[in-house]
């Protein structure tokens, strides 16, 4: 969408954001949960004649109170920032958390941020939505806070899928498992991963498989195997294979590794995004380089397979440009 808008803290608001609708939340995945409070912001604000607006956190508060980073991320500032644009929201304020900002009461927390910043119209939250000092800011207290500071609140109950809800730790552990299917119907969208390529050790071109790596994050919790992918290179996209693991070699941290069908170009220092369409196997260990090389060969033909048979993808899939 044109004239979509990010901002890095609230110190200077652009006229064009003021009055907004805002939705608040760390809405890590942005996932079919989030969507629902998306969606719903959207048209109180198309009706209203304001902007839509989403206001979340980075880094994820959980990592800034643990000894150390340790959250397997789903979708850091700047995927956040390409769905919400995606879903047609008008801008994303992502603002610095730190023990500090933590100590900000849930009073203070309305006032200086959507009141003062922003002038908010209206505030949509999921029903667990916590915020402010020791979490006191609860949804009942944002609903009476809003009474009193002039603008409206919507509490959104939580979208259930199967048995239970609809929440980022799902989706986290259908990834570990490897089980792409699966997070992908929670997500709503083929899960994906974006980043620079970076040189690695060149054993993959040494054995007739070049690859795009990409650094994996702090806490990347995927399952480690092959998978089969789309590639998002500018405005082109591809079909491939990726790995991620090497227990033959240094498994420690590995990076994520694409092998680009059908390509052969050096793209060092671009930017990449790499979308899951579906899990090929799991971590092997071979005997060999020979037993490796038939292995990746297979891998290149299943994956091409998979991606043939690959089902519909979602309105929001298009909109993210992993799908013609």
């Amino acid at each position: 969408m044109s004239g979509f808008i990010r901002l890095s803290g609230l110190d200077h608001v652009p006229a064009a954001l003021r009055g907004a609708m805002v939705a608040i939340g760390n809405f890590d995945g942005c996932h079919r949960g989030h969507q629902k409070v998306f969606s719903a912001l959207r048209q109180r604000a198309r009706a209203a004649g304001v902007p839509a607006l989403v206001l979340t956190f980075e880094p994820h508060p959980r990592d800034v109170f643990a000894p150390n980073p340790f959250m397997f991320r789903l979708t850091h500032a700047d995927q956040k920032a390409r769905i919400v644009d995606a879903l047609g929201l008008d801008g994303i304020v992502v603002m610095p958390f730190s023990l500090e900002f933590s100590n900000i009461e849930a009073e203070d927390f309305v006032t200086r941020f959507l009141v003062d910043a922003l002038a908010v119209r209206g505030v949509s939250v999921g029903a667990d939505f916590h915020f402010g000092y020791k979490r006191r800011g609860t949804p009942a207290f944002l609903k009476a806070a809003g009474a009193a500071q002039g603008f409206d609140v919507d509490i959104l109950d939580l979208l259930d899928e199967g048995d239970d809800h609809i929440s980022s730790s799902r989706i986290r552990s259908a990834l570990g498992a490897g089980d792409v299917p699966t997070a992908n119907a929670l997500l709503g969208y083929h899960w994906f991963l974006s980043g620079t390529v970076v040189k690695g050790d060149q054993r993959g071109r040494q054995l007739g498989f070049p690859t795009a790596n990409v650094a994996s994050p702090t806490g990347f919790g995927l399952a480690q195997g092959v998978y089969a992918v789309k590639v998002r290179l500018g405005d082109r996209l591809f079909g491939g294979a990726a790995a991620y693991g090497k227990p033959m070699f240094n498994n420690e941290r590995p990076p994520f590794e694409t092998w680009i069908l059908d390509f052969d170009e050096d793209i060092y220092g671009q930017e990449i995004s790499v979308s899951l369409i579906a899990h090929v196997r799991g971590q092997k260990v071979f005997s060999g380089l020979d037993e490796l090389i038939v292995a990746m060969t297979a891998d290149g033909l299943s994956a091409r397979d998979l991606l043939t048979k690959c089902g519909p993808p979602s309105e929001l899939d298009r909109k993210l440009g992993f799908f013609g």
